[in-house]
């Protein structure tokens, strides 16, 4: 018996050592959040057997938990660079129209003109955000952030209602754009009107720990997570948005040396005790030959 429960402690700082590499090899990646594995003993006994002479039977892995704490904001001062400080993840949609949640602000333009992240998927907004409208997923679309003046008032009518420039006049150019605590993001243009182009949509859940992890510092909704309450920035349980900053991993370093160690010196433990009962049962056999 003794083999197959050191082979349990194997086995369990296997999972350990894997979690705790995996936090380390992420620790530069941004908005990653670390896990951590966790056990549970496993114990055996008849309903009339007095526990108190049986001995456990060894370990199992219960779970690897993510650990959804606040990351370190990193300074950018690119306006389009986006940190939750606080709960609260961005949505954005995918090619293939699925939504997923992230904590990545890296967001970029492309060449439609639509605010997207790292993988391509799109930023969702409010549409109407200045009108009060409500969160639903409904009244969601893509942040584009167009060139020209008439472009801009032609995205969002509703929450823009200057007027376009005349067919006569030059269309004035874009020249910057800046998103608020709030999550506004407005666009500036050359005859410097500005334009609101819409609130950055930010969702949170009953259960973080139910989020089906994809990758990328991408997660989704389960059954277990709950469905996506949406909401704005500086909003109850959403947090505040900084433009220009990045979430770095929540990954401590030290921490996970430390743990690191601990792991090995665990499968060096059980490793023993494995070698230990081989030796006593080689020692029986020798005894009875």
């Amino acid at each position: 018996m003794s083999f197959y429960i050191s082979l349990s402690g194997l086995k369990a700082s296997q999972v350990d050592l894997s979690t705790i590499s995996n936090n380390v090899a992420n620790v530069n990646s941004t908005a990653f959040k670390k896990s951590k594995a966790e056990f549970g003993d496993i114990f055996a006994a008849a309903p009339m057997q007095t526990t108190n002479q049986v001995a456990g039977q060894g370990v199992r892995v219960q779970g690897v938990a993510q650990q959804f704490t606040q990351g370190t904001l990193e300074t950018t001062d690119k306006a389009l660079d986006l940190a939750i400080a606080g709960e609260g993840y961005f949505t954005v949609k995918r090619d293939d129209g699925n939504i997923s949640y992230t904590r990545n602000g890296a967001f970029s333009v492309d060449d439609g003109r639509y605010a997207v992240d790292t993988t391509g998927a799109r930023l969702q907004v409010f549409q109407n955000a200045a009108a009060g409208a409500p969160a639903t997923p409904a009244a969601q679309m893509d942040l584009k952030i167009p060139l020209t003046l008439s472009e801009a008032l032609a995205f969002n009518p509703g929450t823009n209602p200057a007027p376009a420039p005349a067919p006569t006049d030059p269309d004035p150019q874009l020249t910057s754009v800046s998103v608020d605590k709030e999550g506004m993001v407005s666009a500036v243009y050359a005859n410097g009107q500005t334009v609101e182009l819409g609130k950055v949509v930010l969702a949170s859940f009953n259960s973080q720990e139910g989020l089906r992890q994809e990758g990328d510092a991408h997660w989704s909704a389960t059954v277990a997570s709950g469905e996506a309450i949406y909401g704005t920035a500086n909003d109850g349980m959403y947090g505040s948005l900084n433009s220009g900053m990045l979430e770095r991993s929540n990954v401590d370093i030290t921490d996970e040396l430390v743990a690191l160690i601990a792991a090995q010196r665990n499968f060096q433990a059980n490793s023993k005790a494995i070698e230990a009962a081989n030796t006593l049962t080689t020692t029986i056999v020798n005894l009875r030959t």
